[in-house]
């Protein structure tokens, strides 16, 4: 048994007795080939939920710290984010974030699932942050659908700042699966612009927060 399928049996049935999570559109992921999960970001605990609530093997950037931490926690993080296919990422400029995007599209180029939050940080007053090109860029290299995801209640059982989430109840919402392609006649910058705001628009869709109309100043990727 590998380690990411011990991990999602053991962390699977301890989640959904801690957030009670209630989880919508699961019919929407492809169960097979090349995925996209685009999704918001509130709490340091999303990108634990979304691989446990979505039905196949998600890949998510980490930071690399997570993965060099000394003592019990470090040990447990370490396996943890090794369970659940974190890929370890250094932060840093525009070079590091395009190997970054790269790491990722390597995983939709072996059919994988990648999950990306496109606001780039977690947000510190819940409203839903303009979303960074990197995920057009990925959706328009790769060809890969990209399915928006909401996920809602990860703030209060994790704020910014918590050592450790409290029980609660979460919800996860998958939308249906959007397609993209370089559109003629237009600049690739600006396609990449539209592709970001229109996956934005059904992140916020299926969220219901607050547009900030603004970036988010702590963002990990472009």
């Amino acid at each position: 048994m590998s380690i990411q399928t011990a991990t999602r049996m053991v962390l699977t049935p301890i989640s959904r007795v801690a957030f009670r999570p209630v989880v919508e559109g699961r019919e929407h992921i492809p169960p097979d080939g090349p995925l996209i999960l685009a999704a918001n970001h509130l709490s340091f605990l999303d990108s634990f939920i979304i691989p446990l609530m979505t039905p196949r093997r998600v890949a998510f950037l980490a930071k690399a710290e997570y993965f060099t931490g000394t003592g019990l926690k470090g040990r447990l993080t370490r396996s943890l984010l090794t369970g659940l296919d974190a890929i370890p990422v250094q932060r840093g400029g525009h070079r590091t974030a395009q190997e970054s995007l790269e790491l990722a599209l390597e995983v939709l180029n072996q059919g994988g699932a990648f999950g990306i939050h496109p606001e780039g940080s977690r947000s510190r007053d819940g409203r839903l942050y303009r979303g960074r090109t990197g995920v057009a860029w990925l959706a328009l290299a790769s060809g890969a659908p990209v399915v928006p995801v909401a996920v809602l209640g990860t703030d209060r059982i994790q704020p910014v700042g918590a050592r450790l989430p409290r029980p609660g109840r979460i919800t996860v919402r998958f939308g249906a699966p959007l397609r993209f392609e370089q559109p003629p006649g237009i600049s690739v910058g600006r396609a990449r612009r539209q592709v970001t705001d229109d996956i934005m628009a059904a992140i916020q869709h299926l969220s219901g927060q607050q547009p900030a109309e603004a970036f988010n100043d702590l963002a990990l990727t472009p």
